[in-house]
């Protein structure tokens, strides 16, 4: 049997919440799984990593093969780490704001005044 760590959606429809999952990679995604070994909630601000290292080292070390996603949960829980061997960087990337046009005008504008201002008073000092 071809064992996956996998996500399991959960939650409200708009409003997911993830388990992480080890199942037969043959069983659909919300289907019978094999255990349990975290949660992930992508929509909390920053966004919630529960895992059991343990039983994810336990898997990881039977065969058990991630998909993309849960290996970069892995990675930033520490389990990944731990099964390899090898150095992660597990700083969480910041989500990008998103700005309309007109923000990133007026941002732009701001930072060429300031920049002109600088400019300007170097100038003067130079002058003196």
């Amino acid at each position: 049997m071809a064992v996956k760590l996998r996500l399991m959606r959960m939650g409200k429809k708009k409003q997911p919440t993830y388990r992480v999952v080890a199942a037969d990679s043959r069983s659909p995604r919300n289907g019978r799984f094999i255990e349990i070994i975290g949660t992930y909630e992508p929509r909390q601000d920053p966004s919630v990593i529960k895992i059991d290292n343990e039983r994810a080292v336990h898997w990881l070390q039977h065969g058990a093969q991630p998909t993309e996603r849960v290996e970069k949960l892995l990675k930033i829980s520490g389990a990944w780490t731990e099964h390899t061997g090898e150095t992660v960087e597990t700083t969480v990337p910041e989500r990008a704001t998103k700005k309309s046009a007109k923000q990133l005008e007026k941002e732009r504008e701001a930072a060429d005044a300031a920049a002109s201002d600088d400019d300007d008073s170097t100038n003067t000092e130079d002058s003196e």
